[in-house]
């Protein structure tokens, strides 16, 4: 088993680019800005380090390891102009770059290069087909709810989980059911692997929204409180309401200040709805550790696994 470092040197090389000669420039162009500003590539490394628990990596699934990353990309740029924002990975983002109309041209361009890939794969396809569509529409409705959110006063807590599950979480998944079944596992292992990822995945955004408030701006990179500077209804946030915290209601609505943004981490852990955020980050770990435990293949090969989760849940930006 080779290691998510050297799996994600790999891919890099290999994620195929539209050639320059594709016509017309206005489109391809700035498909290849937004594919070269990289990324952890963590959803296509997943597919390959559970095809190569199975057996030594084919063509097939460096294929559908280029149609994950391009789909996930896909989706970022849409999510992008749905969320008006300005930056992606540090750089401009695809509409602020090149317009809206270009973003949403290159989105969609993105999603049908995604199949375009998934046709070079020789094994069979229907059964590859059935998770990753149904990944697609669940994505679709992952981002729809995220939306509706804004608007929505009676979000709960496990409203948001769902949510999570739909729009980041699945995606995973996805990835490692499919490098399994490329590899050749049995469909008990390939789900098993499938409930790793989603599992990993609601983490992985605990997580996030847990350093999004405490964690440090000089290590995340980020301005801390960003989540409470635009109002988003975390899982923080959801908790602090549903404790019914004292005096949490009043301050959420005040104007955004430096202060308020202070206050309100303050809140949430005086609440308890810190501790609750680091204790359901805990809670899915568990869960995805048992699923991978649970898939038949000799334990020693799962070590690389092993590792990324510890990195990506133990990470600190």
């Amino acid at each position: 088993m080779q290691t998510f470092a050297t799996l994600a040197a790999l891919f890099e090389k290999r994620l195929p680019m539209p050639a320059d000669t594709r016509r017309p420039e206005t489109l391809y162009e700035p498909i290849r800005y937004f594919l070269a500003l990289g990324g952890k590539r963590v959803r296509p490394v997943l597919c390959l380090m559970a095809a190569e628990l199975f057996a030594p990596l084919t063509n097939d699934a460096w294929h559908a390891a280029n149609a994950i990353e391009i789909f996930h990309n896909f989706t970022l740029v849409h999510d992008d102009i749905m969320d008006g924002s300005p930056l992606r990975r540090g750089k401009p983002t695809l509409h602020e770059k090149y317009g809206s109309t270009s973003a949403i041209l290159g989105g969609d361009a993105l999603c049908i290069l995604a199949y375009e890939q998934l046709g070079h794969i020789k094994k069979p396809l229907q059964p590859l087909l059935t998770v990753f569509n149904q990944t697609a529409l669940e994505v679709c409705e992952g981002q729809q709810l995220d939306m509706d959110f804004e608007q929505r006063s009676d979000v709960t807590v496990v409203d948001y989980i769902e949510m999570i599950r739909l729009k980041t979480s699945v995606l995973l998944g996805c990835a490692l059911k499919m490098g399994a079944l490329l590899g050749g596992a049995s469909a008990h292992s390939a789900d098993k692997l499938y409930q790793f990822g989603e599992a990993l995945g609601i983490a992985f955004q605990l997580q996030d929204d847990y350093l999004d408030a405490f964690g440090d701006g000089a290590v995340t990179g980020k301005k801390p409180g960003g989540d409470i500077r635009s109002g988003k209804k975390t899982f923080l946030h959801l908790t602090a309401m549903q404790q019914d915290c004292e005096g949490y209601s009043a301050l959420y609505g005040q104007p955004v200040s430096d202060e308020k943004v202070a206050a309100i981490s303050q809140l949430f852990e005086d609440c308890g709805a810190k501790t609750a955020c680091r204790e359901q980050v805990e809670i899915y770990s568990q869960k995805a550790m048992q699923a991978l435990e649970e898939v038949a293949v000799i334990s020693t090969r799962k070590e690389a696994l092993r590792e990324l989760t510890a990195m990506l849940l133990n990470r600190k930006h």
